[in-house]
């Protein structure tokens, strides 16, 4: 059985147009590099041509490796989900009980993730552990300099 991973429908809605772009123009430089590459001659010693079949590769890669997420997607409907719990789609407020600094994240799916701009996966440390919990409750998270407990401060969509 697959994998399957949770995605907003503003997630999937990206990953759809990242393999429209992948397959409509990336694969066309991609080809239009090796067609060049190709009248340069000799193939065996032929550096352009090496790096654009790697690129023709990497650029395959990814696109097998997001049609496989969305084939194995599940899109949250958030208009059904609790807005006081923590779930994918969720804006969270969590205080640091160690030093009260209190941080705001928004939960997205594991290709969503970005935590300079805010965004935690729920796969990461903190957002499974914060998954399914509301206003009030704790949580503690395990980190290389040791477990840091939080409290759920905030819960919106």
């Amino acid at each position: 059985m697959a994998n399957k991973k949770t995605f907003t429908q503003e997630a999937y809605d990206k990953l759809v147009a990242q393999l429209d772009y992948l397959k409509t123009v990336r694969e066309r430089e991609v080809a239009d590099k090796l067609k060049e590459a190709r009248s340069f001659g000799d193939l065996s010693e032929n550096a352009e041509y090496d790096a654009a079949k790697d690129e023709q590769a990497a650029v395959a890669a990814e696109i097998a490796k997001i049609e496989h997420l969305l084939d194995n997607a599940i899109i949250v409907d958030e208009s059904e989900l609790a807005h006081d719990e923590v779930g994918v789609g969720s804006i969270i407020k969590i205080k640091d009980l160690s030093d009260g600094e209190i941080e705001t994240y928004r939960i997205g799916s594991s290709t969503e993730s970005d935590p300079d701009n805010g965004i935690i996966s729920d796969e990461s440390p903190i957002g499974k552990a914060a998954l399914r919990k509301k206003a009030g409750d704790k949580f503690d998270v395990s980190t290389p300099g040791g477990l840091i407990e939080f409290e759920i401060v905030e819960v919106k969509r």
